[in-house]
């Protein structure tokens, strides 16, 4: 079992410095980087308070120089805003800067708000085909002169400048599609998946659709699948209200921007009214207890080994959703002092 962690900047409000947002996200990186974790992610989002990153290539290369041990990743950068050429160039220098630790995460884009002031107005929808087109061409701008004529670009021959450490850095796509799943599969692409707050019925969905998409790629090998789940670990029982709490906050200020429904001011969305969603199952405190990874070391054991059992061997574990710094801290804390280790012994074994 491998384990990552999304580490996102973020706030809610302007009471908080943008220095103290970026001293915590650093200091949360650095206990990671330490705890043993695989890979640090991080998003590509723009205009928006609650992620901060309009380059997390550059957030990345700044990570690097305070890390040692664990790969750095983009989870994901949006296709529909990047040129290729531009892509594989800050792609390729920022796995310079991190001496070869890069894995390029890429996705569609998430939220029509972003799209309507970076991508002309596109319909979200449509930025699979940006998706579909920019990976072959990064990847073979990666390996030397490459000239392309696609639909959405077309460039003369040129060379990726500087060329990456890695011959090629490890890619990944967001899915939660089956045929997004066989795409990445067929390009030599892994697989990240969200179940959001849905129940564990649907982290089996999407395990099946990885493993179908496996069989109509012909089975490449070196190819894995890893599955995001909103985290929060704690010392006792106590625990659980506050991570409840911060977790319906984010998602109706996620539900604003996902369903573009809501204003956004100052970089702040509008946070949409509880009472317009608690019906909803995905919104009920017992549902996202059990649901998502909270809970004390013994109990996130329990629910990491049910993601093992149906063959998921890589958990992205995300604890920057609005928890209070220091219960983020002691998150990352505890899976390296207690999680982590239950399943590297296992191995060992």
């Amino acid at each position: 079992m491998k384990f990552s962690v999304v580490v996102n900047m973020a706030r809610f409000d302007a009471s908080k410095s943008m220095a103290d947002v970026a001293t915590e996200a650093l200091d949360l990186v650095k206990l990671a980087d330490q705890a043993g974790f695989d890979i640090i992610w991080t998003a590509e989002h723009h205009t928006i308070e609650l992620t901060i990153s309009p380059n997390p290539f550059q957030l990345l290369a700044h990570w690097g120089n305070h890390t040692k041990h664990a790969r750095l990743g983009t989870a994901v950068v949006a296709a529909p805003y990047w040129n290729p050429i531009r892509l594989a160039g800050e792609a390729a220098l920022c796995d310079v800067l991190t001496d070869g630790r890069l894995e390029l995460g890429l996705g569609r884009g998430a939220y029509q708000y972003e799209f309507d002031r970076m991508a002309g107005g596109m319909p979200q929808g449509e930025g699979g085909k940006y998706l579909r087109e920019i990976i072959p061409a990064v990847q073979r701008l990666w390996e030397g002169d490459y000239a392309h004529d696609g639909e959405l670009w077309q460039f003369p021959s040129v060379a990726c400048v500087p060329k990456p450490i890695q011959k090629a850095p490890p890619m990944w796509v967001a899915a939660r599609d089956e045929n997004t799943f066989e795409f990445a599969l067929k390009n030599n692409c892994n697989v990240m998946s969200t179940a959001l707050r849905r129940d564990f019925a649907e982290v089996e969905v999407l395990e099946d659709k990885f493993r179908s998409a496996l069989s109509a790629a012909d089975n490449p090998t070196g190819l894995s699948h890893a599955t995001m789940r909103v985290c929060c670990v704690y010392d006792d029982p106590s625990g659980l209200d506050p991570a409840v709490e911060a977790v319906i906050n984010f998602g109706r200020n996620f539900e604003n921007l996902f369903k573009n429904i809501g204003t956004v001011t100052e970089g702040f969305p509008e946070p949409v009214d509880f009472a317009k969603v608690a019906s909803r199952d995905e919104y009920k405190p017992e549902n996202l207890a059990q649901n998502l990874c909270f809970g004390t070391p013994d109990q996130v054991i329990a629910k990491i080994e049910d993601y093992r059992r149906i063959g998921i061997n890589h958990m992205i574990l995300g604890p920057t959703f609005g928890l209070p710094h220091a219960m983020a801290t002691r998150t990352i804390e505890l899976l390296g002092d207690r999680v982590i280790p239950h399943f590297q012994a296992q191995k060992a074994a």
